[in-house]
């Protein structure tokens, strides 16, 4: 596979929904998993963890956990609209390319998990439940699909509201 630059990567990144059905060479899945990791955390906690599905039950299983959340994503998409950037084909391009990854993730060869592992906090360092609710699932959201099977929206008004919580 042929490396590219970082702007050029960043440029021409596009969703892929279609997936292929060829096996995935483990080396691939090695250095997919070995970039991950590098991401910045804070503290360089690294306070999570991949788990790689290769059994076609637990895809399948995976599939359907990921199409019930799809259909509060598609929701979400139907109440907001098209985006006034996108012409109606291109709206309905997006629609339907989302809607065939929603029925068809769990064929794909292999499914990477990224999983939250909470840590223990001191009680000192305790964050205010409005705020650590906001955090998690901000930190699940940009985990991976698995997670937001149980998302709900964050919900925090205003620094007030958790300013409130602190108090607690």
């Amino acid at each position: 596979m042929p490396e590219i630059g970082l702007f050029d990567a960043i440029y021409s990144a596009r969703a892929l929904r279609r997936l292929k059905p060829d096996p995935v060479p483990e080396e691939i899945i090695t250095r997919i998993l070995d970039a991950a990791i590098r991401a910045p955390s804070a503290g360089n906690a690294q306070n999570w963890a991949f788990i790689v599905v290769r059994d076609g039950e637990q895809r399948r299983r995976l599939g359907v956990i990921y199409r019930k959340a799809s259909d509060i994503a598609s929701e979400m998409y139907k109440a907001r609209g098209r985006p006034a950037h996108m012409t109606e084909e291109q709206y309905r391009r997006l629609m339907t390319s989302g809607a065939y990854l929603w029925d068809h993730m769990g064929e794909a060869p292999v499914l990477l998990v990224p999983c939250l592992q909470e840590r223990a906090t001191p009680a000192r360092a305790t964050f205010p439940p409005s705020l650590r609710r906001c955090m998690s699932e901000s930190l699940l959201m940009n985990g991976g699909f698995a997670a937001r099977a149980s998302i709900r929206p964050c919900r925090i008004s205003s620094w007030r509201a958790v300013r409130s919580d602190w108090a607690r």
